[in-house]
């Protein structure tokens, strides 16, 4: 019997045409019967954020980087041609007109397909992220967790 395959992302960019980039990947190694972890670290984690805002007690570096982040995966931009915040609006309707999933729609067909999504717990507590602010049915854990992960892994991905 031949050992399931392992697909690993490490998603560090919180660019929106990244994260579908990583998730478009992740749902594709499912469906080849992979096993997928994605790892989110840094940027990448604004893909896990609820679109609501959770009130969560906070210092005042973690009110400011809870500004400055998209809350949700909707609100983030685009790596290229954002063009003040209208490239993404742009992007999302040729993706629709083209019959595209859209980004929340390609995360809970990875949820779906068991593919495991992971926050990184450093990174959380250096941008003050909490638990509440996440989305439902994910994993926290650290870089050595991601590294085991990774070691088995017959793709590695940084995105």
């Amino acid at each position: 019997m031949t050992e399931k395959k392992k697909t690993t992302i490490v998603l560090l960019s919180g660019d929106y045409d990244k994260a579908m980039a990583a998730y478009i990947i992740a749902n594709g190694a499912a469906a080849y019967d992979h096993e997928v972890v994605i790892f989110h670290t840094f940027w990448g984690l604004n893909a896990l954020r609820k679109d609501e805002n959770i009130q969560v007690k906070k210092g005042f570096m973690e009110k400011m980087f809870a500004k400055m982040m998209p809350r949700g995966v909707d609100k983030m931009g685009l790596s290229k041609m954002n063009f003040a915040g209208v490239g993404p609006k742009l992007i999302k309707n040729v993706m629709k007109k083209h019959n595209v999933m859209p980004l929340p729609e390609l995360i809970s067909m990875a949820q779906e397909q068991d593919v495991k999504l992971i926050a990184c717990t450093m990174t959380m507590d250096l941008l003050g992220l909490q638990q509440e602010e996440l989305l439902d049915n994910i994993e926290y854990a650290g870089v050595a967790a991601y590294l085991a992960d990774a070691e088995d892994g017959n793709v590695n991905l940084f995105i």
